[in-house]
């Protein structure tokens, strides 16, 4: 899980996100285990996003508002007067760049340019290439921004998928109430144990769903069912303490979500998807098979 916090730490610094860097740095610091060096780095890069960006102390939980960081974003990411070579550059670092960080960065970057022909060509990009599960979601996303209606096929996870543009959330908030509900659900148990941790249980489970969006897999984490909510919450906490902590308290966590016997087969399916998410979000390849 280092190299994913990592790509995700370099993915906020790139978008100006300082305050989401600052609490991940934060968060990092506390983990256990790690080569000595990795806290130093950590320690030393905390200090410059305090010093250079002292906003990022400000408001709740030191981080900005949504739609400030939001306005932020994209004064950053808008070139302003857009000519061919600068719209050809952005789709030419969506499509080829071997770092996922670098291409969901220039869909962030596609979806302010004024061109027609972005839009067609993200849609046939998302048809054709065998892309990253998380960077299919973020082109989604894109086309969502720019207005673009109608459904979009694609392989996803091995699976064949039609999803519809305009149904793509875009933010977490979004998402069905029955997802929502594992994250509130690890959140009041997590606040208790350590106060970073629903901010970092909020970030994991956000990239599990756009890794899964409109799978087979996503349809049946929509079960409204408590106990089903009670399976995936208690997956999630244990993958949580674990990139944490390195270790975790398997039993105690089951006993938290009341894990009986009748739901261990259920429990440990989420806990197989965790992994395959965690594992998968290690892929970098713009080409690599999700």
């Amino acid at each position: 899980m280092l190299d994913h916090y990592q790509f995700q730490l370099t993915r906020m610094l790139e978008a100006e996100q300082y305050g989401e860097a600052r609490e991940l740095l934060q968060f990092l610091l506390h983990c256990q285990g790690e080569d000595q060096r990795h806290y130093e780095e950590w320690s030393n890069l905390l200090k410059w996003v305090e010093m250079a960006f002292p906003e990022s102390l400000s408001g709740t939980n030191g981080s900005q508002t949504t739609d400030n960081e939001d306005d932020l974003r994209r004064q950053a990411l808008d070139p302003g007067e857009q000519d061919e070579e600068y719209i050809n550059q952005v789709l030419y670092i969506m499509k080829h760049h071997p770092m996922i960080d670098q291409q969901m960065l220039a869909l962030e970057r596609a979806a302010l340019l004024d061109s027609a022909e972005v839009s067609r060509e993200i849609r046939s990009w998302l048809v054709e290439a065998s892309l990253h599960p998380v960077v299919q979601f973020k082109a989604l996303q894109c086309l969502r921004k720019r207005g673009e209606l109608g459904n979009v096929s694609m392989e996803r996870l091995g699976e064949q998928v039609s999803l519809e543009i305009e149904a793509t959330p875009l933010s977490l908030d979004d998402f069905p109430q029955p997802v929502l509900a594992v994250l509130e659900r690890v959140e009041r148990v997590t606040e208790i144990i350590d106060a970073s941790l629903p901010h970092f249980a909020r970030e994991l489970w956000k990239e599990c769903l756009q890794f899964l969006y409109g799978t087979s897999t996503y349809s049946w984490m929509l079960d409204e069912r408590d106990e089903m909510v009670d399976c995936f919450a208690a997956a999630l906490h244990l993958a949580l303490a674990t990139a944490a902590y390195g270790t975790a308290d398997e039993e105690a966590i089951r006993e938290a979500y009341g894990i009986t016997e009748s739901l261990r087969f259920r429990y440990e399916q989420a806990c197989r998807m965790m992994r395959h998410v965690a594992e998968g979000s290690q892929e970098s390849g713009p080409d690599s098979e999700p």
